[in-house]
């Protein structure tokens, strides 16, 4: 199901302003619910398909912007009886750009809480880093896919990218710290591990993380859109496949193994990739939540949004630019 059930309580004179907006919108369904004495506010239910909901987000924060007393909550919507007919899909606006699927809020729920930095994250990071460790060490594919399904590391990119279309400061530095922190346990965790594991040189998968070429970059610059991508749409169970396409695991894993053993230009080899990976996926998720219409609602947060695009764009070109060039010039680690 495309709708969902926008539940708005709001003080009795705002209903007509709020009846207004689903009018006007043309949503699936209104309702009006009145309240007990008690509490002097009223409830509107509002069954709103996909392509109109962040029309109505935006129409209805703007009305009740000036009272305190008022909230708007978003419900999941499993079947309405009757079955409404599904639209014939629609014509991309003049800027050929579809709306995406999911509200701007409904994005920040799901993508911000990837960005915390609390216990569960530290336990998950730990956790897939012991199994990518061993699935390394003992060239197990199965080993290594299960540690890139497990990583968080993949969340707090995302949540970069988003904050970045966004230009949501807060968002973008809380990414970064957690990211910063998810890499740091992966590579204290591996270089332990390096130190008293002795390492299998003779590993396809341990080996294979020590280098890098521009096919794993059009890898990664494919798998940051296709993570941003899902999340617009609501697919977000697409983001397991994307998870194991992008592995940034696995490469930051290897550098703490090798740098653990004493590997030092493997370490390196290993580094070039999770820096790849990392600068792809982070041009590829902003620039796809950019086209995908992704912005603030206020005049003055797109402005600022727009800054915050232009200028880590030019960041992360430049350091894909100086990237591909290491690769070009950069001569293969003998194995």
């Amino acid at each position: 199901m495309t709708e969902r059930l926008i539940v708005v309580t709001a003080d009795p004179g705002h209903v007509d302003t709020i009846v207004a907006v689903a009018g006007q919108a043309e949503i699936v369904d209104c309702h009006v619910y009145p309240t007990d004495d008690e509490t002097p506010r009223q409830t509107v239910h509002l069954l709103v398909g996909a392509d109109k909901r962040q029309t109505v987000l935006d129409q209805l924060q703007n009305a009740l912007g000036g009272s305190d007393d008022w909230r708007i909550t978003i419900l999941p919507v499993e079947a309405t009886i009757p079955r409404r007919d599904e639209p014939e899909a629609a014509a991309p606006p003049a800027g050929g750009k579809r709306p995406v699927t999911e509200t701007r809020e409904e994005l920040y729920n799901d993508i911000a809480r990837n960005a915390e930095l609390n216990r569960d994250f530290l336990i998950f990071a730990v956790l897939s880093t012991v199994v990518a460790a061993i699935g390394l060490i003992e060239d197990s594919v199965a080993v290594v896919i299960g540690a890139m399904v497990i990583a968080p590391l993949l969340g707090p990119n995302l949540a970069f990218g988003f904050g970045v279309a966004l230009g949501d400061r807060k968002l973008m530095v809380r990414a970064l710290g957690t990211n910063a922190a998810g890499v740091a346990v992966t590579l204290t965790v591996c270089a332990l591990i390096g130190l008293v594991w002795p390492l299998d040189m003779g590993s396809k998968e341990l080996m294979a993380r020590t280098d890098v070429g521009f096919d794993g970059m059009a890898l990664a610059l494919a798998s940051g859109a296709a993570a941003a991508l899902s999340l617009t749409t609501g697919l977000s169970s697409a983001l397991v496949g994307v998870m194991v396409a992008v592995a940034l695991l696995p490469p930051a894993a290897t550098i703490g193994l090798m740098a653990g053993a004493g590997q030092w230009p493997h370490a390196y080899g290993a580094m070039l990739l999770l820096a790849v990976n990392v600068v792809c996926v982070n041009l590829a998720t902003q620039a796809a939540f950019v086209l995908r219409g992704v912005r603030p609602r206020t005049w003055f947060e797109q402005a600022a949004a727009r800054r915050a695009v232009r200028l880590n764009a030019l960041v992360w070109l430049v350091l894909l630019v100086a990237l591909a060039a290491l690769l070009y010039l950069r001569v293969p680690t003998p194995r």
